[in-house]
């Protein structure tokens, strides 16, 4: 074939395919539908409700699991689960019961806060991981199955897990965080990538004893005001988990101005921001683009959040750093 020639086909290719799109994490597809269900663990006499987000291809699909705060359930943060959905991607929101909106749902207004503090217990702590664990065990089971809604529509070799708050503290937990002193770890190996959403520092030991042993990819996200009535986190401690962190695929996101509630889609008490509407575009964007370069190994999501784009999003005082 004559080389002029050459310029004119790739025009006309050009024409008829349409140029090349540019990575974009917030583009969406159809939505699929929304589960609820239950997973019955007999051993512990314990249930744990599911919200599930499903994307509107059947096929096997990446799985997010997602831990909300203390007091919340599986209905908060529709923002993520719908996103990530949208995305290709099957969302499971968990919620614990114990240290669920039962806490102070029923409370009288002046013992709530009470109440939410005795349940931001070490008890319920542990009864949150073995809840991420039946889960794990039962969506295999799911999707082993011939007639149940999940059946072949999971992809279990990339699953992820994130979490805000007493939900970060979990995610932390299973995905790779050491109790003092290096010793037990409550680490499950089907965990490939970790969001933790105003994560918080070990109660007992160093930072560095705690996530020096972290193996697998992690993106911290919290905010510069981002402190809440129970515990005793604060905006300053929550950033010292990244520093911890070893080098090679650790990302921390800090939101300028953002308070605990900026992870989550409802105001919380002691809030005295007003709601910056482009937080909740960073963390949808940041996240994807997390979620598709390490669950999917998608090289231009890779690239996209290792190069400028990441900032794109941001607003000019936010922080984002990477190692």
């Amino acid at each position: 074939m004559p080389t002029r020639l050459l310029p004119a086909i790739l025009l006309i290719l050009l024409t008829i395919v349409g140029p090349a799109r540019a990575y974009d994490p917030l583009t969406t597809t159809e939505k699929g539908e929304v589960l609820e269900l239950v997973v019955k663990d007999s051993k512990r006499n314990r249930e744990i409700p599911l919200r599930i987000y499903l994307p509107a291809s059947k096929a096997p699909a990446p799985v997010i699991l997602f831990s909300h705060g203390l007091g919340g359930s599986k209905e908060g943060s529709p923002f993520l689960g719908e996103h990530w959905a949208a995305r290709g991607y099957v969302a499971l929101f968990l919620q614990h019961p114990g240290s669920d909106t039962s806490v102070w749902k029923d409370a009288p207004m002046a013992e709530r806060m009470k109440a939410m503090q005795e349940a931001a217990s070490l008890k319920n702590f542990i009864l949150r991981v073995g809840d991420v664990t039946a889960v794990l065990d039962q969506i295999e089971v799911w999707q082993a199955g011939s007639e149940h809604p999940l059946a072949g529509r999971l992809d279990l070799k990339r699953i992820g897990m994130s979490g805000h708050s007493f939900g970060a503290v979990t995610t932390q937990a299973m995905s790779g965080q050491a109790t003092a002193g290096g010793g037990i770890k409550l680490t499950d190996p089907r965990i490939r990538a970790a969001l933790p959403m105003s994560p918080s520092e070990p109660n007992r030991g160093t930072s560095e004893q705690a996530f020096g042993g972290v193996k697998i990819p992690w993106l911290l996200m919290t905010g510069t005001k981002d402190t809440s009535l129970i515990g005793t986190s604060t905006a300053e401690s929550r950033r010292l988990v990244y520093p911890a962190l070893p080098v090679g695929h650790a990302y921390e996101l800090v939101l300028h101005d953002a308070e605990h509630s900026a992870f989550t889609d409802r105001a919380l008490p002691g809030d005295e921001e007003p709601r910056n509407p482009n937080h909740h575009r960073v963390i949808l964007a940041i996240s994807t683009a997390f979620w598709d370069a390490y669950l999917r190994g998608d090289s231009e999501a890779q690239a996209w959040l290792d190069g400028p784009e990441a900032r794109s999003v941001m607003e000019k005082e936010d922080i984002w750093q990477r190692k």
